[in-house]
């Protein structure tokens, strides 16, 4: 069983509760997810989605709802 890397990502706030700095990032199973760790706000994108977003010098990009 392969451990999954979750990274915070600074300054993001939480768009179901606000929450500043809760925000965790990562893949599963080839899906980029972010969870909030204060609520049980999920959402998950597709890699194909998040490369036809992605231009230039931007690793990625995750538009939450």
């Amino acid at each position: 069983m392969t451990k999954i890397k979750k990274r915070f990502v600074a300054g993001a706030k939480c768009p179901k509760c606000g929450a500043k700095d809760s925000i965790m990032l990562f893949k599963e199973n080839n899906i980029e997810t972010v969870e909030c760790t204060e609520c049980d706000y999920r959402e998950q994108q597709l890699e194909q989605k998040v490369e036809q977003k992605a231009t230039g010098a931007v690793i990625g990009v995750f538009k939450p709802d």
